[in-house]
């Protein structure tokens, strides 16, 4: 292991197994002024991008019908923690196409999870 990996893995957090496709809540501390508070963020996982330290995923909503997404560094420290609400069933690894269909043509079919 090279003296770079070595730094790295000691930054690295838990966090739970996501693939695109999963439905998650993103708990960020957010920083306003001297105060600090916890603001989720729900939406689809439309892509992974993975690399140890610098790994991102990239989680998508639609908010009064307007579409937000947001990229969030795997590891970063200002998310709390993530929770995966329900996993669909996908058949690729990036969902760019989820940015041009609307309503019910964006729904994907739910996986159960079994225990």
């Amino acid at each position: 292991m090279t003296a770079m990996e070595l730094v790295e893995k000691a930054q690295l957090t838990k966090r739970p197994r996501m693939k695109a496709g999963d439905t998650v809540k993103v708990h960020v501390r957010v920083k306003e002024g001297d105060k600090e508070r916890i603001q989720i963020f729900e939406g689809v996982v439309i892509g992974l991008r993975r690399g140890g330290n610098r790994a991102t995923f990239t989680v998508r909503k639609v908010s009064f019908s307007q579409g937000v997404e947001r990229i969030f560094p795997l590891h970063s420290p200002t998310i709390s923690k993530v929770e995966i609400v329900r996993s669909a069933k996908v058949r690729r690894a990036k969902l760019y196409f989820l940015r041009d269909l609307k309503g019910k043509a964006a729904r994907m079919k739910e996986v159960k999870k079994t225990n």
